[in-house]
């Protein structure tokens, strides 16, 4: 291991730093600039790079301020600059990586953030990370913006993860070295490449971005061979399903002591819901009871969340904290979707992971083809119909004219209604009757100030009465492409006044908001407590629904078009 540097980052530049990433209510401005001004400052505030001391701060994780290179790449100028500018300590990590999971957490005791070549916009608060899902929805608003090169730079670095990482991290910190995060690279790179599409004039510029494609495609292909390996099939069903290679409690709720506890509280409060996710051990383990909670549970040894996820001699399971996990690399997280704090994640094949799939299948079909790789292009197609084929077999249930996620252990399908029934319409994996079918049932989700989660409040982030920016964007986008611009615009409409009302109030803009009472001031019975601020997916999606609420036909048009 090659320790360059070992100094912390100074106290000064770290309060300065949280001052800047998190701004509290009472020091906002009485008066706010116009919402556009707000977020096109944005994407410069919450811009990071190698070169900026606030890139290693992790509001996550208390510890030294650490950057991890690969193995095998140079050190970079501006890692060597960011080491004398910051005092941040430098290190590579132990081996070479080629393949997902190759690395073992225990060989990086110190967690750290991962090198990227290029500068990336992060969500803003606690989340100071170029993350996987996020980065699609970012990359639109900044496309939307004008801010083609940082928004192409932002694929690079993903081109990057997957080169000297392995894959798509669910963002660039070691601890997320075990998963990757919803699949989104295919259209992030066809987002780039239209939009660059639009701008190249001579035939120097349409090569050079062919090439650039045809890079792409390479890497699109690694990508989507993680989502079809073993660890992520959902049994027999041909479908995928979320998977985390770690064990035991996620390292980054190092911040949040009261999750796993206020987990098992909740499952000893209502015994009749405990899938038997608790299990039974001594709160103060002796030297010989170790292994026994470690066999069952977590170990302690090696995990200081572990340490503290214990109530009166209860414990979560082994296979709680893989559905845990699982759930993280879903990007929804928490729900009651796959149980209680959708602790059986890992058993399901679930609705949007597989549309996502579908929908990767066909944009890869799509860029062979512009490739003019014409047997690559009837291969994915053919990918795309076996998985659509096992989305209408598994996932769509005709009676309620939903799709409901599956349960490939129990072979069981779910009944909790999710915002993810709108994605087949996204992706295309919908015909026409069951496009109809879903959009009938829009009620069960529509409220005044967009569209919820679900229909069940179960007291977290990601259910009733909550909404969040990449989720309406995607279903606005499905009602888009089964022809009902009108609920489309409608949806952006409410979701819109929403962040804009909540933007008059406090001068910010949030990671999510209660589309029941309109609200930014949300009430979480446990999970992430918090409505963290800046925020990259909200700011990009209300750009995008700005847009489409400019550009909207009158009524008589749009329904003659579809005559």
């Amino acid at each position: 291991m090659n320790r360059m540097h070992r100094v912390l980052i100074p106290c000064a530049l770290l309060t300065a730093w949280m001052g800047h990433a998190q701004t509290a209510d009472p020091n906002v401005p009485a008066k706010a600039p116009p919402i556009d001004t707000y977020i096109r400052n944005a994407w410069d505030t919450l811009s990071r790079s190698m070169a900026d001391c606030h890139s290693v701060v992790d509001p996550k994780v208390k510890n030294a301020a650490l950057l991890y290179l690969p193995k095998e790449i140079p050190m970079p100028e501006d890692v060597a600059a960011l080491q004398s500018k910051c005092n941040v300590k430098v290190e590579r990590l132990p081996v070479q990586i080629e393949h997902f999971g190759e690395i073992k957490l225990a060989d990086i005791p110190t967690p750290g953030l991962l090198y990227l070549p290029n500068p990336y916009v992060v969500p803003g608060g606690r989340f100071n990370e170029m993350y996987g899902w996020d980065s699609y929805f970012i990359i639109l608003g900044l496309l939307r913006d004008g801010r083609v090169s940082l928004a192409r730079g932002m694929v690079e670095n993903f081109f990057f993860e997957i080169e000297h990482y392995g894959g798509i991290l669910n963002a660039n910190r070691t601890y997320y070295f075990t998963r990757s995060q919803p699949p989104f690279l295919s259209s992030m790179v066809l987002a780039v490449y239209d939009s660059e599409s639009k701008q190249a004039k001579s035939p120097e510029e349409r090569a050079k971005l062919r090439a650039w494609l045809a890079r792409a495609y390479s890497y699109a292909q690694r990508d989507y061979s993680l989502w079809t390996s073993d660890v992520h099939r959902a049994g027999d069903t041909g479908l995928a399903r979320y998977y985390d290679l770690g064990e035991g409690p996620v390292p980054e709720m190092a911040d949040d002591s009261t999750y796993y506890p206020d987990t098992i509280r909740w499952l000893l409060a209502h015994p009749q819901l405990d899938p038997g996710y608790l299990v039974t051990l001594p709160d103060a383990p002796t030297a010989a009871e170790l292994a026994k909670v470690a066999s069952l549970s977590c170990d302690v040894k090696v995990s200081v969340v572990c340490a503290r996820a214990h109530v009166d001699g209860h414990w979560l399971t082994k296979d709680f904290y893989k559905g845990d996990r699982a759930m993280r690399e879903s990007g929804f997280d928490p729900s009651f979707r796959y149980g209680p704090f959708s602790g059986s994640t890992h058993h399901f094949a679930g609705v949007d992971l597989n549309n996502l799939l579908y929908k990767y299948e066909a944009d890869m079909a799509r860029i062979a083809t512009t490739l003019k790789k014409p047997e690559d292009a009837v291969q994915w197609k053919h990918r795309a119909e076996i998985r659509r084929a096992a989305i209408n077999h598994y996932l769509w249930d005709p009676k309620q004219g939903l799709y409901l996620d599956y349960d490939y252990m129990t072979h069981r399908q779910s009944t909790y209604v999710y915002i993810t029934t709108l994605y087949p319409l996204w992706a295309g994996a919908a015909d026409a009757e069951q496009a109809k079918a879903v959009e009938s049932h829009l009620n069960l989700l529509d409220h005044p100030g967009g569209l919820a989660m679900s229909t069940y409040n179960s007291g977290l982030q990601w259910d009733l009465p909550f909404g969040w920016a990449p989720t309406m964007w995607i279903s606005i986008g499905g009602l888009q492409e089964v022809g009902d611009d009108g609920d489309a615009v409608r949806v952006a409409r409410e979701f819109s006044r929403t962040i804009e009302t909540n933007y008059e109030g406090d001068g910010t803009i949030r990671e999510k908001y209660d589309v029941v009472t309109g609200s930014s001031k949300l009430s979480i019975k446990t999970g992430y407590k918090t409505n963290e601020i800046g925020f990259g997916w909200t700011n990009a999606v209300y750009l995008e629904m700005q847009h489409l609420i400019a550009t909207e036909q009158p009524v008589e048009q749009t329904t003659a078009s579809r005559k």
